[in-house]
């Protein structure tokens, strides 16, 4: 287990994660804040009613407990991770009552396809240890109609792309190709593919054809 995931599973990390640490690193990542990137998800999900949300790593819970709010009716957010730390945390901060949580191994996700009306990964697949196959696996579980959005890293072409994957490399951190994620997405048949960058994040969001 490299650095990176190390840390994400010391439960001194899962205590700050959502509340110090997480928003500082990724406002200087992307120069965008936790609740722009919430807000945003929401739109990219079509949330609302009485859907199924899957939160694929979702750490302490903040994200997952977030889009619950937004449902309503029989409306429910899965929120899944693999570190016991991390969903310690989220049962005690982050419960309700359109929200729960499970551990599990994003790259064989332990649900029948097309079960969820969305799913999502924000920040996290960069540290998975097969992150194409965990890609694969949230397509798999996504209802027809449904959504798709992801947020990962970003390096272009330039030489500062290539330090940023040497560097990352060093951290247990990945750092993907501007068409990573949209040629995938192509890939598994999934249609009006949007993709935004903010500096060294992408924003990758999709539709499984009905």
């Amino acid at each position: 287990m490299n650095l990176a995931r190390r840390a994400m599973n010391h439960p001194g990390l899962a205590a700050v994660y959502e509340r110090a640490w997480r928003p500082a690193a990724f406002y200087a990542a992307s120069g965008r804040t936790m609740e722009t990137d919430r807000r945003d998800a929401v739109r990219q999900l079509r949330l609302g009613g009485s859907k199924l949300v899957l939160d694929i790593a979702c750490g302490p819970g903040n994200f997952t407990h977030y889009l619950s709010n937004t449902l309503s009716d029989n409306g429910f957010a899965v929120g899944l991770d693999y570190s016991e730390a991390m969903l310690a945390r989220a049962v005690v901060d982050n419960t309700g009552p359109r929200v729960g949580y499970l551990r599990a191994d994003a790259a064989r996700l332990p649900f029948a396809d097309g079960t969820f009306d969305a799913v999502c990964c924000f920040g996290a697949l960069y540290l998975i240890p097969d992150p194409i196959t965990a890609t694969r696996e949230m397509a798999r579980v996504l209802k027809p109609g449904g959504r798709i959005a992801i947020s990962t890293s970003y390096r272009d072409d330039s030489p500062f792309g290539q330090v940023s994957k040497v560097v990352g490399g060093w951290s247990g951190l990945r750092v993907f190709a501007a068409d990573t994620f949209p040629d995938l997405f192509a890939e598994l048949g999934l249609v009006d593919i949007e993709q935004q960058v903010h500096r060294l994040l992408q924003y990758v969001s999709a539709t499984r054809p009905a």
